[in-house]
């Protein structure tokens, strides 16, 4: 019988250490709690994942083409706040249309900066968090946002609706991740995606408009958090001016834990649902093991470190560098 060696080890743990873990915390949050895998909790789980699931698919493009976006959760407040101002003022119907257009604008200006001026894009979607966030207070004068008639309007369907038992939070998450997935495995765009990712500058000396590919994704990550603002805004009707506020690092952390690399070229949308999954999960077993709220955000950040560690583990192979 063959035996695994340390080498073959730290292979297996580098690729599929995030799944390993995840299926430790299973075990033990079952154990600790036996509603964990409760049918009811389990929709729960995956109806409060939504939202973020959602912002992730979009970022899944802008981290495959090599690049981040840390604005989405001011980005994503703004959409809220918009949409619900905009329902009483000129009603649902054009309200979604107007508030799409301008998250759109953000994106286009964005991924401008980053793929046309070839700007560097931590620095920038870092600059347009505050940014985001400091238009998103002028536009409501710092107030919070509520639409006055919530009993007489049907804009609620989206984030409280059910569709054949299904809420249609959760109908609309897996629509829009099959219809991502298609893109970017099976279209050319996708191709393009993954080349300017892999590598740019083979990708242009290939054809490939690299600049254009960085605009396309950028835009398509904020086609993505207006859905979420959409979702978010219809789920309680009311919203305050920072309820995206340190999502960006949630959604990140989701769509590295699903495999897709920092460095570009590699993750799937497929992997990235999985990786919000296991976040919304983990962060269900801490409330239900009587952890506070506050920890997660420690876990977020320990699951993050892990989740970079372990990609540049399997770029090398192997868990530990050689240099000591």
């Amino acid at each position: 019988m063959a035996t695994l060696s340390k080498q073959d080890i730290g292979k297996i743990l580098a690729r599929q250490g995030i799944l390993i873990a995840f299926a430790f915390f299973i075990i033990g949050f079952t154990l600790a709690n036996g509603r964990f895998l409760s049918p009811d909790n389990v929709m729960g789980v995956v109806r409060s994942s939504a939202i973020l699931g959602v912002m992730a698919l979009g970022v899944t493009f802008v981290v495959i083409s090599g690049n981040l976006d840390l604005s989405v959760g001011s980005m994503m407040s703004f959409s809220t706040i918009v949409v619900l101002d905009l329902h009483d003022k000129i009603g649902p119907a054009l309200a979604i249309p107007a508030m799409f257009a301008m998250t759109l604008c953000l994106g286009a200006f964005i991924g401008f900066l980053v793929g046309y001026l070839k700007l560097n894009s931590l620095i920038v979607t870092l600059g347009m968090l505050s940014a985001i966030h400091g238009l998103t207070l002028t536009y409501s004068g710092g107030k919070n946002m509520d639409i006055a008639d919530k009993d007489g309007t049907w804009f609620d369907v989206f984030g409280q609706g059910t569709a054949l038992g299904i809420p249609v939070p959760i109908l609309m998450f897996l629509a829009l991740a099959a219809l991502l997935g298609i893109i970017l495995a099976k279209t050319p765009f996708g191709r393009k995606v993954y080349a300017v990712g892999g590598n740019g500058t083979a990708a242009t000396f290939s054809g490939i408009k690299r600049a254009r590919t960085v605009f396309l994704c950028y835009l398509m990550s904020a086609g993505c958090v207006a859905t979420a603002g959409l979702i978010q805004a219809s789920r309680s009707l009311g919203s305050q001016n920072t309820v995206g506020q340190g999502l960006e690092l949630e959604v990140l952390a989701a769509v590295i834990l699903g495999g897709a690399s920092l460095l570009g070229g590699s993750g799937t949308i497929f992997k990235t649902v999985i990786g919000v999954l296991i976040l919304g999960f983990i962060q269900n077993g801490l409330l239900l093991v009587g952890l506070q709220f506050y920890v997660q955000f420690v876990v977020t950040w320990i699951i993050i470190i892990l989740a970079v560690w372990l990609d540049i583990a399997a770029k090398r192979g192997k868990l530990w560098s050689n240099i000591a």
